[in-house]
Protein backbone atom coordinates (compact mmCIF):
# COMPACT_ATOMS: atom_id res chain seq x y z
CA UNK A 1 0.00 0.00 0.00
CA UNK A 2 1.03 3.54 -1.17
CA UNK A 3 2.05 5.86 2.11
CA UNK A 4 -0.69 8.66 1.80
CA UNK A 5 1.04 12.37 1.27
CA UNK A 6 1.39 14.73 4.81
CA UNK A 7 -0.72 17.42 4.83
CA UNK A 8 0.70 21.24 5.24
CA UNK A 9 -1.04 20.70 9.04
CA UNK A 10 0.53 17.47 10.02
CA UNK A 11 4.09 18.72 8.47
CA UNK A 12 3.92 21.51 10.79
CA UNK A 13 2.71 19.51 13.91
CA UNK A 14 5.84 17.14 13.17
CA UNK A 15 8.03 20.44 12.87
CA UNK A 16 6.55 21.50 15.76
CA UNK A 17 7.41 18.51 17.81
CA UNK A 18 10.98 18.10 16.33
CA UNK A 19 11.60 21.70 17.60
CA UNK A 20 10.09 20.73 20.93
CA UNK A 21 12.24 17.78 21.73
CA UNK A 22 15.01 19.37 20.75
CA UNK A 23 14.77 22.38 23.20
CA UNK A 24 13.88 20.12 25.85
CA UNK A 25 17.06 18.47 25.29
CA UNK A 26 18.60 21.60 25.81
CA UNK A 27 16.92 22.57 28.87
CA UNK A 28 17.24 19.20 30.26
CA UNK A 29 20.85 19.39 29.96
CA UNK A 30 20.98 23.05 31.27
CA UNK A 31 18.64 22.09 34.64
CA UNK A 32 21.00 18.98 35.38
CA UNK A 33 23.98 21.36 34.96
CA UNK A 34 22.32 23.97 37.53
CA UNK A 35 19.89 22.00 39.60
CA UNK A 36 19.52 25.03 42.40
CA UNK A 37 17.71 27.29 39.74
CA UNK A 38 14.43 25.63 40.29
CA UNK A 39 14.68 25.33 44.03
CA UNK A 40 15.67 28.75 44.45
CA UNK A 41 12.26 29.96 41.82
CA UNK A 42 9.18 30.04 44.03
CA UNK A 43 7.04 31.44 41.24
CA UNK A 44 7.95 28.19 38.79
CA UNK A 45 7.70 25.47 42.16
CA UNK A 46 4.15 27.35 42.07
CA UNK A 47 3.08 26.47 38.69
CA UNK A 48 4.84 23.00 38.66
CA UNK A 49 2.49 22.54 42.14
CA UNK A 50 5.51 22.35 44.44
CA UNK A 51 6.75 23.39 47.94
CA UNK A 52 9.93 23.87 48.94
CA UNK A 53 10.02 22.74 52.79
CA UNK A 54 13.43 22.86 53.32
CA UNK A 55 16.82 22.95 51.82
CA UNK A 56 16.84 19.60 50.15
CA UNK A 57 13.18 18.37 50.32
CA UNK A 58 10.80 19.31 48.29
CA UNK A 59 6.76 18.60 48.88
CA UNK A 60 4.00 18.34 46.36
CA UNK A 61 1.83 21.18 46.69
CA UNK A 62 -2.28 20.83 46.11
CA UNK A 63 -2.35 21.37 42.09
CA UNK A 64 0.32 18.62 41.82
CA UNK A 65 -1.75 16.12 45.33
CA UNK A 66 -4.91 16.86 43.13
CA UNK A 67 -3.89 15.40 40.15
CA UNK A 68 -1.86 12.52 41.50
CA UNK A 69 -5.67 12.58 43.28
CA UNK A 70 -7.38 12.63 40.02
CA UNK A 71 -5.48 10.00 38.18
CA UNK A 72 -5.62 7.61 41.45
CA UNK A 73 -9.37 8.07 40.53
CA UNK A 74 -9.42 7.34 37.38
CA UNK A 75 -7.68 3.97 37.61
CA UNK A 76 -9.95 3.17 40.69
CA UNK A 77 -12.92 3.88 38.30
CA UNK A 78 -11.26 1.39 35.77
CA UNK A 79 -10.87 -1.08 38.06
CA UNK A 80 -14.13 -1.14 39.48
CA UNK A 81 -15.43 -0.96 35.82
CA UNK A 82 -13.34 -4.48 34.55
CA UNK A 83 -14.56 -6.00 38.27
CA UNK A 84 -18.31 -5.00 37.17
CA UNK A 85 -18.20 -6.47 34.05
CA UNK A 86 -16.04 -9.20 35.48
CA UNK A 87 -18.95 -10.65 37.75
CA UNK A 88 -21.09 -9.66 34.60
CA UNK A 89 -19.33 -12.30 32.64
CA UNK A 90 -19.29 -14.91 35.00
CA UNK A 91 -23.18 -14.80 35.86
CA UNK A 92 -24.05 -14.86 32.34
CA UNK A 93 -21.67 -17.83 32.03
CA UNK A 94 -22.83 -19.22 35.13
CA UNK A 95 -26.48 -19.11 34.02
CA UNK A 96 -25.81 -20.15 30.42
CA UNK A 97 -24.74 -23.70 32.08
CA UNK A 98 -27.83 -23.84 34.01
CA UNK A 99 -30.13 -23.17 30.68
CA UNK A 100 -27.72 -26.01 28.91
CA UNK A 101 -28.93 -28.24 31.78
CA UNK A 102 -32.46 -27.34 31.22
CA UNK A 103 -32.48 -27.80 27.84
CA UNK A 104 -30.61 -30.98 27.45
CA UNK A 105 -33.72 -32.56 29.99
CA UNK A 106 -36.41 -31.49 27.10
CA UNK A 107 -38.53 -34.70 26.18
CA UNK A 108 -39.67 -33.59 22.71
CA UNK A 109 -39.41 -30.51 20.35
CA UNK A 110 -42.30 -28.84 21.87
CA UNK A 111 -41.03 -28.96 25.34
CA UNK A 112 -37.19 -28.13 24.27
CA UNK A 113 -39.40 -25.00 22.63
CA UNK A 114 -40.60 -24.03 25.89
CA UNK A 115 -38.04 -24.43 27.75
CA UNK A 116 -35.99 -22.04 25.17
CA UNK A 117 -38.38 -19.37 26.22
CA UNK A 118 -38.50 -20.20 29.81
CA UNK A 119 -34.31 -19.79 29.52
CA UNK A 120 -35.07 -16.44 27.80
CA UNK A 121 -37.50 -15.03 30.63
CA UNK A 122 -36.05 -16.22 33.97
CA UNK A 123 -32.47 -17.18 33.55
CA UNK A 124 -32.04 -13.93 31.53
CA UNK A 125 -34.63 -11.41 31.92
CA UNK A 126 -35.67 -11.21 28.81
CA UNK A 127 -38.77 -10.92 26.66
CA UNK A 128 -39.17 -14.19 24.90
CA UNK A 129 -37.17 -16.63 23.51
CA UNK A 130 -37.69 -18.41 19.73
CA UNK A 131 -36.41 -21.36 17.42
CA UNK A 132 -37.65 -21.00 13.90
CA UNK A 133 -37.11 -23.57 11.30
CA UNK A 134 -37.45 -23.02 7.43
CA UNK A 135 -39.65 -25.29 4.90
CA UNK A 136 -40.36 -27.61 3.27
CA UNK A 137 -41.58 -29.93 5.50
CA UNK A 138 -43.03 -30.20 8.68
CA UNK A 139 -42.28 -27.83 11.56
CA UNK A 140 -42.49 -29.14 15.15
CA UNK A 141 -45.27 -27.81 17.87
CA UNK A 142 -44.13 -24.45 19.55
CA UNK A 143 -41.48 -23.18 16.59
CA UNK A 144 -42.05 -20.82 14.14
CA UNK A 145 -42.40 -21.89 10.68
CA UNK A 146 -39.82 -19.91 8.06
CA UNK A 147 -40.53 -19.45 4.24
CA UNK A 148 -37.55 -20.54 2.59
CA UNK A 149 -34.38 -17.86 2.87
CA UNK A 150 -36.09 -16.12 5.61
CA UNK A 151 -32.66 -17.39 7.57
CA UNK A 152 -30.67 -15.90 5.07
CA UNK A 153 -32.56 -12.43 5.47
CA UNK A 154 -31.97 -12.41 9.10
CA UNK A 155 -28.51 -13.36 9.26
CA UNK A 156 -26.87 -12.73 5.43
CA UNK A 157 -25.92 -15.43 3.48
CA UNK A 158 -22.99 -16.23 5.38
CA UNK A 159 -23.60 -14.54 8.84
CA UNK A 160 -23.56 -17.20 11.41
CA UNK A 161 -24.98 -14.56 14.19
CA UNK A 162 -25.95 -11.00 14.43
CA UNK A 163 -26.80 -8.85 17.46
CA UNK A 164 -28.90 -5.52 17.91
CA UNK A 165 -32.14 -3.71 16.54
CA UNK A 166 -33.31 -6.19 13.50
CA UNK A 167 -36.80 -5.17 12.43
CA UNK A 168 -37.53 -7.89 10.41
CA UNK A 169 -36.80 -10.63 13.48
CA UNK A 170 -39.66 -9.01 15.18
CA UNK A 171 -42.22 -10.61 13.62
CA UNK A 172 -40.74 -14.11 15.27
CA UNK A 173 -42.05 -12.98 18.28
CA UNK A 174 -46.15 -12.84 17.31
CA UNK A 175 -48.11 -10.85 19.96
CA UNK A 176 -44.80 -9.94 21.80
CA UNK A 177 -43.22 -8.11 18.80
CA UNK A 178 -44.12 -4.56 20.18
CA UNK A 179 -42.11 -5.32 23.31
CA UNK A 180 -38.94 -6.20 21.45
CA UNK A 181 -36.13 -3.44 20.69
CA UNK A 182 -33.21 -5.82 20.16
CA UNK A 183 -32.31 -9.15 19.69
CA UNK A 184 -29.45 -12.09 19.06
CA UNK A 185 -29.86 -14.23 16.86
CA UNK A 186 -27.76 -17.62 15.81
CA UNK A 187 -27.97 -19.98 12.76
CA UNK A 188 -28.86 -23.91 13.45
CA UNK A 189 -28.57 -26.29 11.06
CA UNK A 190 -30.64 -29.10 11.99
CA UNK A 191 -30.72 -33.11 10.62
CA UNK A 192 -29.43 -34.54 7.53
CA UNK A 193 -30.19 -33.44 5.24
CA UNK A 194 -29.45 -30.02 7.44
CA UNK A 195 -32.50 -28.11 7.69
CA UNK A 196 -31.88 -23.93 8.09
CA UNK A 197 -33.46 -22.92 11.44
CA UNK A 198 -32.48 -19.69 13.72
CA UNK A 199 -32.37 -19.56 17.17
CA UNK A 200 -33.51 -15.93 18.43
CA UNK A 201 -33.77 -14.25 21.61
CA UNK A 202 -35.64 -11.24 21.99
CA UNK A 203 -34.78 -8.23 24.68
CA UNK A 204 -37.27 -5.17 25.62
CA UNK A 205 -33.62 -2.66 25.98
CA UNK A 206 -32.57 -1.41 22.63
CA UNK A 207 -28.71 -1.64 24.30
CA UNK A 208 -29.79 -5.45 25.48
CA UNK A 209 -28.22 -6.96 22.41
CA UNK A 210 -25.98 -4.44 20.28
CA UNK A 211 -23.83 -5.17 17.54
CA UNK A 212 -20.48 -5.20 19.02
CA UNK A 213 -21.27 -7.53 21.74
CA UNK A 214 -19.73 -10.80 21.61
CA UNK A 215 -21.81 -14.10 20.66
CA UNK A 216 -20.00 -16.97 22.12
CA UNK A 217 -22.65 -17.97 24.66
CA UNK A 218 -25.04 -17.31 22.42
CA UNK A 219 -23.65 -19.63 20.12
CA UNK A 220 -22.69 -22.08 22.64
CA UNK A 221 -26.96 -22.31 23.17
CA UNK A 222 -27.28 -23.19 19.62
CA UNK A 223 -25.23 -26.00 19.63
CA UNK A 224 -27.15 -27.76 22.66
CA UNK A 225 -30.53 -26.43 20.83
CA UNK A 226 -28.94 -28.26 17.93
CA UNK A 227 -28.02 -31.37 19.60
CA UNK A 228 -31.22 -32.00 21.58
CA UNK A 229 -33.35 -31.03 18.43
CA UNK A 230 -31.60 -33.80 16.46
CA UNK A 231 -32.85 -36.46 19.23
CA UNK A 232 -36.33 -36.67 17.33
CA UNK A 233 -37.08 -36.56 13.74
CA UNK A 234 -39.99 -33.74 12.71
CA UNK A 235 -43.10 -35.62 12.42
Amino acid sequence: MSEQPKTPTDAAKAKLEEALAKDWKVVSAFLREHPNLIRGDADLLSVLGLWLRADNIIEFGPAALARLSADKSREKAARRHLEVTARANFAAQAQTHAAVIDLLEARNHADLARRVDETARLRFGLVAGVVGLEGPGGVPAGWKALRGGAVDELLGLTGPARMGPVLAAKTLFGDQADQIASTAMVRLALWNPAREGVLVFGSSDPVGFLPQMGTELVSFLARVVERTAERWPVL
